[in-house]
């Protein structure tokens, strides 16, 4: 296994179904009545975080404490050192000098886990990095996904929304590629990046010309904060020609998936009541980040084999 874990890039398609396989496994053994495994006692993990995200940073703090490790929790926030004016590469040493054995990171600048490996011995792993990547999430919902259908290879997702600002996207669909799933960006023209198709995906403006034919319907987050820019005309207008709604839901297969990578704006990207039918998988989604960041810090950190550069 790879000593970081920076970005889908990294990850051959027999990485991915290894990390899936022991997530699978370490699933079965946290349903027992004594949910924890020795396997990281005496090691440490830091979860350093530039960026709020309550989901993902409890997630990595789970995983950890279900595996026996020792857990730092670092928030940049107006009570930390960061606001005395401590630089990224100050804190990193810090933590170098503490002898944590990973770091996972969540930054707004993209690139910066990738920065932070070349700083530390520890194990970086990359929780979310501007409008880069989000790699974590990726393996989650290629996990989510596999449930439902065994495998990946000729599954058809549509991914509907935000794709320009989205790190989620950006690894869901190297993911998802090199699985052999048959991608399609759906969203405004003014929010679908050109070089999209170079990632090896379909692109459509419509989400009503591809809604009937694929097997997930994956819905991105809107971010209301962009609506200052004039990226699309209004949330009403998005919602009525992207958002995923009862009707649209109607035409989609009998056995075809909604996902989303939460948090969600009920109404905007999703309508309240689709996002609580049964095809919808979202909660799924939250308890899978647990078994896939439980299977990297065990692959990563304890696992019978050595660990790479």
């Amino acid at each position: 296994m790879h000593k970081h874990l920076l970005s889908m890039d990294q990850l051959s398609a027999e990485d991915i179904t290894k990390i899936l396989d022991t997530a699978s496994s370490l699933r079965q053994m946290t349903s027992r009545p004594i949910k924890k495994l020795p396997t990281l006692r005496g090691r440490t993990v830091c979860n350093l975080f530039y960026e709020a995200s309550t989901r993902t940073r409890i997630s990595f703090e789970l995983a950890a404490k279900r595996l026996s490790a020792d857990v730092i929790n670092f928030a940049a926030d107006s009570k930390s050192s960061v606001a005395k004016g401590e630089s990224f590469k100050d804190t990193a040493w810090t933590l170098e000098a503490m002898g944590v054995d990973a770091i996972v990171v969540r930054h707004g600048s993209s690139g910066a886990p990738e920065q932070l490996s070349r700083w530390v011995q520890a194990s970086v792993l990359n929780a979310g990095d501007g409008a880069h990547e989000h790699p974590t999430q990726a393996l989650l919902d290629l996990y989510s996904i596999r449930e439902h259908f065994k495998d990946l290879e000729g599954v058809k997702v549509a991914i509907v929304g935000d794709i320009v600002h989205s790190r989620v996207a950006r690894s869901n669909v190297k993911g998802l590629v090199t699985m052999g799933a048959d991608v399609t960006l759906v969203g405004p023209p003014t929010l679908v990046p050109q070089q999209a198709t170079g990632w090896g995906a379909e692109v459509s403006y419509s989400l009503d010309d591809v809604i009937s034919d694929v097997d997930v319907c994956y819905l991105l987050r809107v971010q209301k904060e962009r609506q200052a820019e004039q990226l699309f005309p209004s949330l009403r207008e998005y919602a009525a020609i992207w958002g995923l709604d009862s009707k649209r839901v109607a035409k989609m297969k009998p056995d075809a998936l909604v996902m989303h990578p939460g948090p969600m704006n009920r109404g905007v990207e999703i309508a309240a009541d689709v996002s609580e039918l049964p095809r919808s998988i979202i909660l799924d989604q939250v308890a899978n980040g647990l078994a896939i960041r439980m299977s990297l810090l065990y692959l990563m950190l304890g696992g019978p084999e050595a660990v790479s550069a």
